[in-house]
């Protein structure tokens, strides 16, 4: 079995199913470049790819300050009332949330996305969001985003997506989900956490 064929099996297995995930997921990139995955890691090289969202609803992110995360159903309101004004399914919402800052609301990336949603400074300003600190003033900013990508891409959520993580214009270059492994493992991520908010 080839590299891409090894890939394409890890991958079916870790999408396909339409059951929840009820474990973590590990992976490791060996030197061949080929993908290993497993939910009982045996050695140091696996990370964490994915999380099991009934064991940690309060999933603890790479970010600066992650030690912040609160309670998610702290911000159940204004994803209701942000989701209904935008047309926007909430899971969704819930589902990015949890992938950009686990529900840190000061959490910044090493690329300067602040918040929640963790938006750009200037996508932020394109989105009248004075304050991306401010939950209410980011999920406003980071669902409305999330509805022009999904009418951009005709409803499309894996290139909403794609697009919410490397940018709309990667996207259009390459006509799809652009072939960064970081966004791929993004777009899974997101629509796996979808499913378990559903």
């Amino acid at each position: 079995m080839n590299k891409l064929s090894l890939w394409v099996v890890a991958f079916l297995v870790v999408t396909s199913t339409a059951m929840p995930v009820f474990a973590d997921i590990y992976k490791y990139e060996d030197d061949e470049g080929v993908l290993h995955f497993t939910d009982a890691p045996t050695d140091k090289r696996f990370k964490i790819f994915m999380r099991d969202l009934k064991k940690d609803k309060r999933l603890r992110t790479t970010f600066r300050l992650a030690g912040c995360a609160r309670n998610p159903e702290e911000f159940e309101p204004i994803i209701n009332e942000c989701s209904i004004k935008y047309g926007v399914d909430k899971a969704l919402v819930k589902a990015v949330i949890h992938a950009e800052s686990g529900y840190n609301p000061t959490a910044v990336s090493s690329k300067g996305a602040q918040g929640l949603m963790q938006l750009m400074p200037k996508t932020a300003q394109g989105l009248k969001v004075a304050n991306s600190f401010d939950p209410a003033d980011n999920i406003r900013g980071g669902v409305k985003y999330l509805r022009f990508l999904l009418d951009t891409f005709k409803g499309d959520e894996a290139l909403a997506l794609a697009a919410y993580n490397s940018g709309l214009n990667r996207v259009a270059k390459y006509g799809g989900i652009p072939p960064y492994q970081e966004t791929r493992n993004y777009v899974t991520k997101v629509l796996n956490y979808k499913k378990n908010y559903e």
